[in-house]
């Protein structure tokens, strides 16, 4: 039974609610609502005109109405009289196609209507940089090679330490935070849960992580490569298929010399099938590719791969499987929109296994090193819009996304993409105004 939100309200001293869903940029929208009115923004949504949502409507389109899902209520740790709601667009009384939970969760009942359910835990990479937007906020964290730095970690202690307080109240069970690779940059872990549970909280999280940063005066951003010389924010995704009928790990299996299941390996095979459309989802800014294309940055290693290659744990290709019954998918960035990434590593794993691909063999080698030697790996698209003219040519993420979805996304994605090529750069000047 749905959570009565008028009731726990009272219960927990909520004054206000967050109505919110996440647009096809990935940027989360939202209506603030009085404790008084949830019950009937429950039962009929809150309204947004369709135009200015960033669901590819027009202004002629009637009223878009997100109606929350209540059983993904979160109270914000650190302002207790607010609540957060996940919520579902819906037009003239039907969902709206093109919304990326409303993707995510078609995807996955589809999914489930084969016997299976997608479990996948996140690694949120961020950045903790000066109000200026320009410079690391911590003027100590100098380092060439900082990752796990315990006096740079320390020194963000307070608030490090407030977001996963937030995250241990909230149930996520979050097991360990650390300095990341570049200056400034850290990264957080929570438990990993079913697919939708595990968007609904990043998404969430980006929201946590970026106010508690603004309320201890600093600025987060999870922008895929915000310095040149620094690595960049990745988003990893750890990947599970489990049985809806017995509740087991389908991609288990101990007779694999790395644990890893038939199933599993066709499920990598449809992501390598699909790589080049895939990053048009999982690398969907301009900015994206000059993580996945870096050349080596200050600490000597991007972490973020350019070719489309598996292996065991390695951590210098596109995908590794580090132990038993999962695997890790390293493509993704801390631009990518929560809803999208799930649906569309569900969507191209799903084809993997129904047309049993084959990945081809592991390869074991470092891929920074030795990478130049490989001759027939596919490589990642070099940019945006190479990435979104493989997607435009997918037949298998046009289907299992829906035309709706991809037609509006490649819509929005090719005029950010126009915008950014029109843009005149001081690079640009330098190199041509002699010409």
């Amino acid at each position: 039974m749905a959570m009565d939100l008028a009731q726990a309200a009272k219960e927990r001293g909520i004054k206000y609610f967050l109505i919110s869903y996440v647009d096809l940029f990935g940027t989360m929208r939202a209506k603030l609502v009085p404790a008084a009115a949830i019950g009937g923004m429950a039962k009929s949504g809150a309204g947004f005109a369709g135009f200015a949502s960033w669901l590819d409507m027009t202004p002629a389109d009637p009223d878009m109405l997100a109606i929350p899902d209540p059983d993904r209520l979160m109270q914000l740790p650190w302002r207790k009289e607010v609540g957060w709601l996940a919520a579902d667009p819906y037009m003239s009384g039907k969902l709206v196609a093109q919304a990326p939970r409303n993707v995510l969760k078609r995807v996955i009942a589809d999914a489930a209507a084969k016997g299976y359910e997608l479990k996948t835990g996140v690694e949120c990479e961020f950045f903790l940089i000066g109000a200026d937007g320009q410079t690391i906020s911590d003027l100590s964290d100098h380092q060439a090679k900082p990752c796990y730095d315990q006096q740079a970690l320390m020194r963000r202690y307070d608030v490090i330490t407030e977001i996963c307080d937030s995250m241990l109240e909230l149930g996520w069970c979050p097991y360990q935070n650390d300095h990341e690779d570049a200056n400034g940059q850290f990264e957080m872990n929570w438990q990993y849960d079913s697919a939708l549970r595990t968007a609904d909280r990043h998404a969430f999280f980006k929201y946590m992580v970026k106010s508690i940063a603004e309320k201890h005066g600093l600025r987060a951003t999870f922008m895929p490569k915000p310095f040149s010389n620094l690595t960049g924010n990745g988003c990893h995704v750890h990947v599970s298929l489990w049985s809806k009928e017995t509740g087991k790990n389908l991609f288990e299996d101990a007779q694999d010399p790395m644990g890893l299941s038939a199933l599993g390996y066709q499920f990598i095979a449809g992501l390598i099938h699909s790589a080049e459309a895939l990053a048009a989802i999982t690398n969907p800014t301009v900015n994206s590719y000059k993580r996945i294309n870096a050349p080596r940055t200050l600490s000597g290693a991007s972490w973020s791969p350019n070719t489309v290659t598996y292996t065991g744990n390695n951590r210098t290709h596109m995908i590794r499987i580090p132990e038993a019954g999962r695997f890790e998918l390293r493509l993704a960035d801390g631009s990518v929109n929560p809803y999208a990434l799930q649906a569309a590593v569900l969507t191209a794993g799903l084809d993997g296994m129904e047309h049993k691909r084959d990945p081809g063999p592991r390869l074991d080698i470092d891929m920074y090193a030795e990478g130049h030697t490989v001759k027939d790996a596919k490589r990642l698209p070099l940019n945006l819009l190479d990435a979104l003219r493989a997607l435009d040519t997918s037949s298998i993420l046009r289907a299992g996304l829906g035309e709706s979805f991809v037609s509006a996304y490649l819509k929005l994605k090719h005029a950010d993409w126009n915008e950014y090529a029109s843009h005149l750069t001081e690079w640009e000047r330098r190199t041509t105004l002699d010409c």
